[in-house]
């Protein structure tokens, strides 16, 4: 953790919180997939399996904060601020087929689920309620800019 600056640490404890859906202090193993891939990393299941072994160190197939951090650091790189939000932009803008400024929340759990078939109901209902902050059935960009870095 030392490694980490103030923001990217705040980040992640933003990221962690989001699928720490029952707010117990940790979260399941089998959601790192799904948080990899909302922080824009793609890893396939060897190099996932590996990783998870190496950071869950009491095996208990739940991170812990400390543990999901240490898994993190290992993907963050600095990216130039200004092309990760066209990048994001440019994603935002494939999902809101009609250009109205907003994905609905059926949409989103679409995309989630997407990336991780294993999410049930229950997680995405936890993630969409932690994104859709005012409750209002749509995700405006800037909602999803703030899934996909925490800011």
């Amino acid at each position: 953790m030392d490694d980490l600056d103030k923001e990217q640490l705040a980040m992640l404890r933003k990221v962690f919180d989001s699928f720490d859906h029952n707010k117990k202090g940790s979260i399941p193993s089998s959601m790192v997939r799904t948080i990899f891939i909302v922080m824009g990393h793609r890893v396939d299941d060897r190099m996932l399996r590996a990783i998870i072994a190496e950071v869950d160190a009491d095996g208990s197939g739940e991170l812990e904060f400390s543990e999901f951090v240490t898994l993190a650091a290992q993907f963050l790189v600095e990216e130039d601020a200004e092309e990760m939000q066209n990048e994001l932009k440019e994603a935002f803008r494939l999902y809101d087929k009609e250009g109205n400024g907003y994905i609905t929340t059926s949409v989103l759990r679409e995309i989630l689920h997407e990336l991780d078939d294993k999410l049930t109901p229950d997680d995405l209902d936890g993630i969409i309620a932690e994104i859709d902050e005012d409750g209002s059935g749509t995700i405006d960009f800037d909602e999803f800019m703030e899934m996909m870095t925490g800011e």
